[in-house]
């Protein structure tokens, strides 16, 4: 008896792929049915976003009418992240088409030494994934889960906080090496402007600074209070801008030892905006995951996968340390401990093991804020 291989198949529903290559001087656009040999493909350029986007969604509207597409028709338009964001899919999931943003590291490419690369053949190759994609092969590349458009902006706040503190590190530091170029050892305190002002800041043998000298250090003195001055305010006003929900999920995160305020507020405006259904999924977005590289007689330890977003990665690290120090009882930190434990001098054996701590941290803290699960051996801060 022999089986039956069946090669022709009608779908419920008629699909159309369509692939953006996005660059900032013009859009290609690729369009496949699974019915035609080779893709329709069309180049929108106008100056402006809106109008450029209106031409998008004509050329998808005419091809349709072409095509002589049947309804009903799912069209599934889909484009790889970057410098454009996600309005290109908020836009388009108003129109009703489904809208995809893909990891562009994801998309499988030729090893040739020298390959052919335009943005028609970029265009093809986007197309080619989404269509795999559509009938069911999920490795062929990652969907991006789209924020929503409130819990993308509030992250500006945290991020805005982050360069403004950056940048007051910058003055401060950028000021205090052109001191030293003169022999100038003065401390940088809150009263440094007035006494530069004063002209009581000179060079080591008290000599007075140089006028050039003292100009610039005047206006990088104004930069910096303009700095301290935007960061004060934002840090006043931060919290009360956020939805009362995440507020408690912070105020929940800061009951645990080790986690402070800002920690805190980075991690659930950065991460747990979304929902996560389990533990590895949490771990894959972090890119806190093993990457083993074992082919053959090769077994290589490649490190973490380092995807997703590289600030809750640096951040979870942090609070990882942050963690050791101030929960010495928990189950986490008798692991480092053990782990660690007759390594000696060898920092390289800590540095790899608060990697693992991290991830396990992230997980310890998703369950936290979702079941009310209080990480083994955890304390709390007093009330």
């Amino acid at each position: 008896m022999e089986s039956t291989l069946i090669t022709d198949f009608t779908p419920e529903m008629t699909t159309l792929a369509v692939a953006f290559e996005l660059s900032k001087a013009s859009w290609k656009i690729g369009l496949h049915d699974s019915k035609r040999e080779h893709p329709a493909m069309h180049t929108v350029a106008d100056e402006a976003a809106q109008k450029r986007l209106e031409q998008a969604v004509a050329v998808i509207e005419e091809t349709k009418q072409k095509w002589g597409l049947a309804q009903p028709l799912r069209v599934v338009v889909m484009y790889e992240a970057g410098q454009d964001g996600f309005w290109i899919a908020r836009a388009l999931i108003q129109l009703g088409y489904e809208a995809l943003v893909i990891d562009p590291a994801s998309i499988p490419v030729e090893r040739h030494a020298r390959r052919a690369k335009t943005d028609r053949l970029d265009t093809i190759k986007l197309l080619t994934c989404l269509r795999a994609w559509l009938r069911g092969e999920r490795d062929r590349m990652h969907v991006i889960r789209i924020p929503e458009s409130a819990a993308e902006a509030q992250r500006q706040l945290v991020r805005d906080r982050g360069e403004l503190q950056k940048e007051c590190g910058q003055h401060r530091d950028r000021i205090r090496k052109l001191l030293r170029t003169v022999g100038c050892w003065d401390s940088m305190d809150s009263h440094f402007a007035r006494r530069l002002a004063d002209g009581d800041v000179r060079c080591h043998d008290g000599s007075a600074l140089a006028p050039e000298l003292q100009q610039r250090l005047r206006r990088e003195s104004v930069r910096m209070e303009l700095a301290e001055q935007q960061l004060l305010a934002l840090e006043k006003a931060l919290v009360k801008q956020l939805p009362e929900s995440t507020q408690e999920r912070i105020a929940t995160l800061t009951r645990l030892k080790a986690i402070g305020k800002v920690g805190a507020m980075r991690i659930v405006l950065e991460l747990f905006w979304r929902d996560f259904d389990n533990r590895r999924q949490v771990g894959s977005c972090v890119g806190l995951v093993p990457q083993p590289y074992d082919s053959g007689e090769s077994h290589i330890d490649q490190g973490i996968s380092k995807q997703g977003n590289r600030r809750v990665r640096a951040l979870l690290v942090e609070m990882a340390w942050m963690w050791l120090r101030y929960q010495p009882e928990s189950a986490l930190t008798r692991w480092f401990d053990k782990r660690t434990q007759g390594s000696g001098p060898n920092k390289r054996a800590r540095r790899i093991a608060i990697i693992a701590v991290a991830r396990r941290l992230v997980i310890a803290l998703w369950r936290y804020l979702k079941d009310g699960v209080i990480p083994d051996g955890a304390t709390l801060k007093a009330a």
